[in-house]
Formats: C-alpha cells, sequence, structure tokens
C-alpha cells in the first residue's frame, strides 16, 4: 500500500498518522502536486492529494474517504480507538471531526489566495469570508474540546484529536498570527502536546 502526497498538506499527514494509529502499513512517497506534477499524474492522472494506492493498485483518493475505508483494512479493536462506539460520544466525535475539517479547508483556501494567487487578483471580500469561517470552525471546535483530553497518548488518541492537531498545527505554520493561541487554549495545547509524540514526531509537516 502506498500513501502519495507531502506531509506539508494537512490532508495528507492526517492520512498518514490514522493509517500509523490504526496499525496499516504503508509506504510514504513523498511526492508534490506542483514540483513533481507529472510524477503525481503518473499514479493519479487527478493530480490529488492525499491518493492512497492499495494493495490491488486500486487508486483512491480524498483524505475522508480514504480514512473511510478503515473499518474494511484493520480489526474492530483499532477502529475503536479511533472513533467512539456509543450514541452520543460518537454524534460528538463527529462534529468535532468536521469542525477540524473545515477549519482545515478554510486556511488551505486562505494559503492558496495569499501565496499562489497574484496580489493583483486575490479578492479581499472572499478572503475576508474564508477567514470568518476558520475562526468560527476554531470557535466552535474549542468549546467542542471542553469535555475532551487536550494531553492523549498514542494509545488513546482518536481520529477527531488528529486532525484537530493537524489543523491547528497547519494554520499556526502556514498563517501565523491567523488567530491567536489564547483564543483556543485547548487547541493550541492539544496540538503542542501531539507534536511532541514519537507518531507525530515520525511523520513532521516538515
Amino acid at each position: 500500500m502506498q500513501l502519495i502526497g507531502m506531509l506539508d498538506s494537512p490532508y495528507v499527514r492526517r492520512v498518514a498518522l490514522v493509517l500509523r494509529v490504526a496499525g496499516v502499513g504503508f509506504e510514504h512517497r513523498s511526492i508534490s502536486v506542483f514540483r513533481q506534477m507529472p510524477a503525481f499524474q503518473a499514479i493519479n492522472p487527478v493530480i490529488k492529494a492525499p491518493t492512497l494506492v492499495t494493495d490491488a493498485g486500486t487508486v483512491l483518493m480524498d483524505s475522508t474517504l480514504i480514512l473511510g475505508a478503515l473499518p474494511r483494512l484493520v480489526p474492530a479493536a483499532k477502529v475503536a480507538q479511533l472513533w467512539p462506539q456509543q450514541g452520543a460520544a460518537y454524534e460528538q466525535a463527529l462534529r468535532c471531526e468536521a469542525l477540524a475539517l473545515a477549519a482545515m479547508e478554510k486556511s488551505v483556501q486562505q494559503v492558496y489566495e495569499t501565496q499562489l494567487r497574484p496580489p493583483e487578483h486575490q479578492h479581499a471580500p472572499w478572503l475576508t469570508r474564508v477567514r470568518e469561517q476558520m475562526l468560527t470552525a476554531y470557535d466552535l471546535l474549542e468549546a467542542e474540546w471542553a469535555e475532551r483530553d487536550t494531553a492523549p497518548s498514542e494509545a488513546s488518541i482518536d481520529q477527531p484529536a488528529i486532525t484537530a492537531a493537524v489543523a491547528w498545527s497547519f494554520t499556526q505554520d502556514l498563517l501565523p498570527g491567523a488567530i491567536d493561541t489564547a483564543r483556543c487554549p485547548r487547541l493550541a495545547a492539544l496540538a503542542a502536546h501531539a507534536e511532541q509524540l514519537p507518531l507525530f514526531q515520525s511523520l513532521p509537516m516538515h
């Protein structure tokens, strides 16, 4: 099994970390969709990261869909660590995952707009809206984290915590000053703790 994409993409890093927690063996191939486009295109003509090539040779894409296949790939015990099994806890975890993905998406959109698009073509009203969406997502996620652990171990960290930590680290790294850590102290603590775990250090953003 091969995971294609750069770890500076929060979507690629999210998948890599969750696969590692789930005990799925994979080869990570660090190929850029920008600098190595022909090589990526040869694997996935859509040129979308992350791309997962299964042992059967099937090419999958989209981080959420890739991770949605995990119940068919790993023992039930591993899936139980990644997601709560009870109704209310499962729904709350889904909400955290959705908010973290929203914050991640709006962060990535800002990076593309401010760092890839020429200044004369940047659309200020749209950028303002995207920033507000990111801030709202983080504010709501911070509130949800009031009942959740900000210092999980590698044996207890679940998928929403991985996604939230990856999203926060990406925003802080690529959009410095976009959101103050004092605004979301629980998320800041979660990400700071997660980045010190051997799991996260084995799959660094840079």
